[in-house]
């Protein structure tokens, strides 16, 4: 039996930032002990991926930056552009093989911090307020652990119920054009001239990181992903005909899903008081955009404060009600084609100031703000849409 005062299950960015966040043992209000379990390598270990979130000023994670950027350009259907400077904030790329060697870095021989490779079953409260976490390591032999405080952030079996799900699937190439092809000033967030689908969405993702150099994405807003055949042809056409790269190389690739949803994740895990879900099992995720990396961050953060106040420390909600119930309206709302998606993202990047705008994306608006960014979108088919929502039963959808 292996004891500890925290236990943090899953080495995805939600159990490193927070492991990085805990303070050591010989700081203030720290706890005596950490065990950090990373799954053995295979198919339980998260695939590489590239995360992106604003910033104002220096960041916990600079250092393992490949790039950022001041200006964010949309694209339109009939080609017109909307250019927006964030500053003093910062749009920032970071790949999960350069976060996870920084935080490895930064965690080597740390006091009171312990990793085991182990693939976690059953989490367990016990009568004496303390909580077992019943693991097999590498080798195959049973591990327990045992601890005051687990966080969780295995993805979750099937997701909770919810009145609508899309799912924001795409594919990226990772590139190198033969012309100096791309603006290393800008990322295109969205570009609608992108080939649209029957249902939902679709725009081009365009993360420049030198004139000859960037991670392009094809996305989807939908009800299913693509096949790999089916995103490299979305691909072709679009770096050929919209950004006219003329030759390129593909250097690497990155594909995922993810889950927009309504769906109310549950906080804690099993019913126990001491297991906290954290990251996407704990509702990380903003419904409305699939970002997440800045929302694991100050949970983390918040979690950390906690400890070093002797506070319990369970995570606070990742997005406020008020930011979640807009986010289900604007999920109805494209799901049923009461707006159209193009035309609504391009309304708000135009018409809205880009502080303001960030703030709403990130849920730190207030009222009054929320209230001015509603008038810049299609109103009645909003309002209709939020007057249904209260009668629309929950229920389990299919798995992605």
């Amino acid at each position: 039996m292996l004891d500890a005062d925290i236990v943090v299950v899953g080495a995805g960015a939600a159990g490193l930032c927070l492991a990085h966040r805990l303070p050591a043992r010989e700081s203030p209000g720290a706890v005596s002990s950490v065990v950090l379990v990373d799954p053995p390598p295979g198919p339980l270990r998260p695939p590489r991926r590239t995360w992106c979130f604003w910033e104002a000023g220096a960041g916990r994670f600079d250092r393992a930056a490949t790039a950022s950027w001041e200006w964010l350009r949309l694209h339109g259907r009939d080609g017109r552009v909307v250019r927006r400077h964030i500053a003093p904030a910062r749009y920032k790329m970071i790949r999960s093989d350069d976060f996870e060697a920084l935080v490895e870095r930064d965690l080597k021989d740390r006091p009171g911090l312990r990793r085991v490779q182990a693939t976690v079953g059953a989490v367990t409260g016990l009568p004496d307020a303390t909580v077992r976490v019943a693991a097999t390591d590498a080798a195959g032999a049973p591990l327990d652990l045992r601890a005051r405080w687990v966080f969780d952030s295995r993805p979750p079996t099937r997701l909770p119920a919810a009145r609508t799900r899309l799912l924001q699937h795409f594919r990226g190439w990772f590139v190198r054009t033969e012309r100096p092809v791309f603006d290393p000033e800008a990322v295109d967030l969205m570009d609608f001239r992108t080939v649209q689908p029957a249902r939902g969405l679709s725009f081009g993702y365009v993360l420049p990181t030198g004139r000859h150099t960037a991670l392009v994405e094809y996305t989807e807003f939908g009800p299913a992903p693509l096949t790999t055949e089916a995103y490299d042809e979305a691909l072709e056409d679009y770096t050929r005909r919209v950004l006219r790269t003329g030759a390129l190389e593909v250097l690497a690739t990155e594909q995922g899903v993810i889950p927009m949803t309504d769906a109310v994740f549950e906080r804690r895990a099993g019913g126990c008081d001491r297991v906290f879900r954290i990251g996407v099992a704990g509702g990380a995720t903003r419904a409305s955009t699939g970002y997440a990396f800045a929302a694991v961050q100050r949970q983390s953060e918040a979690v950390a404060r906690a400890v070093r106040a002797g506070h319990r420390p369970e995570p606070p909600p990742p997005h406020p009600a008020r930011a979640r119930l807009m986010d289900a309206v604007l999920l109805r709302a494209l799901d049923t084609g009461r707006v159209d998606g193009p035309d609504l993202f391009f309304r708000l990047f135009d018409r809205v100031p880009a502080d303001r705008l960030l703030r709403f994306l990130d849920g730190r608006s207030r009222l009054y703000e929320d209230l001015a960014v509603g008038l810049r979108v299609p109103v009645l088919p909003m309002v209709r849409t939020a007057a249904e929502l209260p009668w629309l039963r929950r229920h389990h959808l299919p798995a992605p």
